[in-house]
């Protein structure tokens, strides 16, 4: 048997990393790490989150559009439709003010690290057939397939896919479903979960001859002392991270 463990949307929480990483060990230590990207904004420890990351044996990684806005200075868009939106320039402000103070932290090996990462990893896992991963989708790393899209909104996104698995993350939220003849399997985020629950969220994949069995798996850990680090440091993101943390707990 061949288990995989899959990690997305760390966003430089390094306590629910760390709480995600003992459960890993709890379950029986895996033959490989894959990591899908978003690795270090918006939370207080961008650097220790990827020194441990990095750390990880037998691990491979690609860039998600966190990672490429920190490296190429390009800015998420902001949807401005009222003049209330237009006015309210307090949100540009810190969505600038949040990548400024990441990459402020940032040591050269970081930003080279990130900069050389790969949109793109795939693997034949001998018996079952390709996997292949993304941040989003296959060629954009902006584009949300949230669990209930449906599947005719889903296909123009797998066409010409050589895989029998397409593992993703993004949205936040965990998913596995099949569409035609793919499974799509979506890890959900260890830093910041959205789907309602508080929990960390990652996935487990273990191949068996011709079969893979899929575990989301959910943890424990002490969001507030995120929360008091947020404040402690004055981290652009704190208001914004708190609240989306605050809601996750209320949800779940």
């Amino acid at each position: 048997m061949t288990r995989l463990v899959v990690l997305s949307d760390v966003h430089g929480n390094l306590l629910a990393l760390e709480a995600v990483l003992a459960d890993v060990q709890a379950q029986g230590m895996p033959d490989a790490y894959w990591v899908l990207g978003d690795l270090a904004v918006f939370f207080p420890w961008p650097v220790e989150t990827l020194a441990r990351l990095r750390a990880l044996p037998n691990v491979a990684f690609l860039q998600g559009n966190t990672d490429r806005y920190l490296v190429t200075g390009r800015r998420p868009a902001l949807f401005v439709h009222t003049p209330a939106d237009w006015a309210d320039t307090t949100r540009l402000a810190e969505r600038d003010a949040n990548f400024r103070w990441t990459v402020e932290r940032l040591p050269w090996a970081d930003y080279e690290f990130l900069r050389d990462l790969p949109t793109r990893l795939e693997m034949d896992v001998p018996g079952y057939g390709r996997l292949v991963a993304v941040h989003a989708v296959p060629g954009n790393d902006e584009t949300s397939l949230y669990p209930n899209i449906p599947d005719d909104q889903v296909r123009p996104h797998l066409a010409g896919l050589d895989a029998r698995l397409l593992l993703y993350g993004h949205t936040h939220r965990p998913m596995d479903r099949v569409v035609d003849s793919v499974r799509l399997v979506n890890d959900g985020s260890v830093g910041l979960p959205l789907d309602g629950a508080p929990r960390p969220a990652y996935a487990l994949l273990d191949f068996e001859g011709d079969r893979c069995t899929v575990t989301i798996r959910r943890v424990a850990y002490d969001l507030e002392l995120v929360v008091a680090e947020l404040e402690r440091v004055v981290h652009p993101a704190r208001a914004w991270a708190s609240r989306l943390l605050h809601q996750a707990t209320l949800g779940g």
